[in-house]
């Protein structure tokens, strides 16, 4: 078969978009309301999507600020709620998003081993190390740690967790009632980690799942980011406005991976589309001007104010003048300077770069016919751009069903997407490798602990 797209489907329940809530057509509580995630799943697994996608934050604040109605202010922890919606669902994977800097790993590794099992092999785990002063401010923390500190740590984070993912053989379960043997000991390993961050003997109490081990996802565009996607990720999700940005990524990604021994057909690079989708462009620029008018001036000053790094408060600045500089925080760096891009390259007031970052936050949205929208995904997937995208629809349900029902179908047409699930785990159907077990060749009998 061809290469073909793959999809990701980033499905908030309060919608991407900062006034996404407003829309007529969106459920006022979505955001905590489990039925309409559960038809989000369906819906989103009826477009035959790879995957349904959550990003997280650690509080209130995450995405925006609590000036005015930004949907954000609340929301599911990821992995409870695709634990329920997984036994829903029977192809759909399920990427959550965990922090390396506010867990351990030994705590990352049992919820992402169970969701795994209880999905049947179609869990993800997006790597983060959480950038904001208000979630230093729930944990025990003044302000948050430095960028360089929190990478490192989530590279020991990530090295921890996939050795606990091994801690048990594939085929260490017998259950054999008649012996009573339960289990083969020779098959089962302690971790034995000692590093810089972390000491963790276990071994994990959870087994591997039908895809062997979650796969793994990472957001990263700094250089130290850029670092531990190459080293460490199995799906990279990327925010570009240009092509020349995204091919430059692209290829600087799978050059890392190479210089990983890693295959880079094996790490696939999936930019962020935020589309708005009609049957012509005029009905498309009618849907983007809709949901603009929806805006609270409130909501998307507090939106630039987080994207910026939160040190630059714009509440008394001329909202029809330029954007002011920004210092540089401890946050997220390539955000912050993609803004101020955005910003620069078109001149925006800082009006129009809330208005034109609310529905993505800085990811590429495209307005347009299904053909249009169709053309764009075909550019950058066919000029080392993308390996597929993380689809962001501004609201729901309908810019979901919009993408599912206008742009798929011509995707399909065009032989660049799937028109069935090739398998049962989200490996499979992202055509990833099974992690071969580090213990499969050498299985010393584990001792018991003293």
């Amino acid at each position: 078969m061809s290469r073909q797209i793959k999809l990701g489907a980033f499905l908030p329940g309060g919608g991407q978009h900062v006034a996404a809530w407003r829309h007529p057509d969106s459920p006022a509580d979505g955001a905590t309301n489990f039925e309409f995630h559960k038809q989000l799943a369906q819906t989103a697994e009826r477009g035959l999507f790879d995957a349904y996608f959550l990003a997280d934050g650690l509080a209130v604040a995450f995405g925006g600020g609590m000036e005015g109605g930004n949907a954000k202010v609340s929301g599911f922890e990821p992995v409870t709620l695709f634990a329920a919606l997984a036994p829903l669902t029977r192809n759909i994977g399920f990427i959550a998003t965990a922090s390396t800097t506010y867990e351990e790993p030994y705590n990352t590794a049992r919820k992402f081993a169970s969701l795994d099992l209880i999905s049947g092999g179609r869990a993800g785990w997006n790597v983060v190390t959480t950038a904001t002063e208000a979630a230093a401010h729930n944990f025990n923390l003044e302000q948050q740690y430095p960028h360089a500190f929190r990478y490192r740590r989530a590279e020991e984070h990530v090295e921890v967790v996939k050795k606990l993912w091994d801690s048990f053989e594939d085929d260490a379960f017998i259950r054999d009632k008649k012996s009573g043997v339960f289990f083969d000991t020779s098959k089962l390993h302690y971790t034995d980690h000692e590093g810089e961050h972390f000491k963790v003997r276990g071994p994990l109490n959870v087994s591997r799942s039908p895809q062997g081990h979650p796969v793994i996802v990472q957001a990263g565009q700094s250089e130290d980011g850029r670092a531990l996607a190459a080293s460490t990720a199995e799906v990279i999700f990327t925010a570009h406005q240009r092509l020349d940005t995204a091919q430059e990524f692209y290829r600087d990604i799978k050059t890392r991976a190479a210089a990983n021994g890693r295959d880079p057909s094996h790490v696939l690079i999936m930019p962020g589309v935020s589309p708005f989708v009609g049957r012509t462009e005029a009905e498309a620029r009618e849907k983007y001007e809709h949901l603009t008018s929806l805006i609270l001036e409130e909501d998307g000053v507090a939106l630039l104010n987080g994207l910026t790094g939160g040190t630059l408060d714009l509440k008394g600045y001329n909202l029809d003048g330029p954007l002011p500089p920004a210092p540089p925080t401890e946050g997220m760096k390539s955000r912050q300077a993609l803004i101020r891009q955005i910003a620069d390259e078109n001149n925006f007031t800082i009006r129009q770069l809330y208005q034109w970052v609310a529905s993505a936050r800085g990811h590429y949205t495209i307005v347009g016919s299904a053909e249009q929208v169709a053309d764009q995904l075909q550019e950058w997937f066919e000029n080392e751009a993308a390996d597929g995208f993380n689809i962001l629809p501004p609201w729901l349900p309908t810019g979901l069903d919009d993408f599912i029902d206008l742009v798929i179908p011509e995707l399909q047409r065009r032989g660049l997407f799937r028109t069935a699930y090739e398998g049962t785990t989200l490996r499979q159907n992202l055509g990833l490798p099974f992690p071969v077990n580090r213990h499969a060749t050498a299985s010393p009998a584990i001792q018991a602990a003293e």
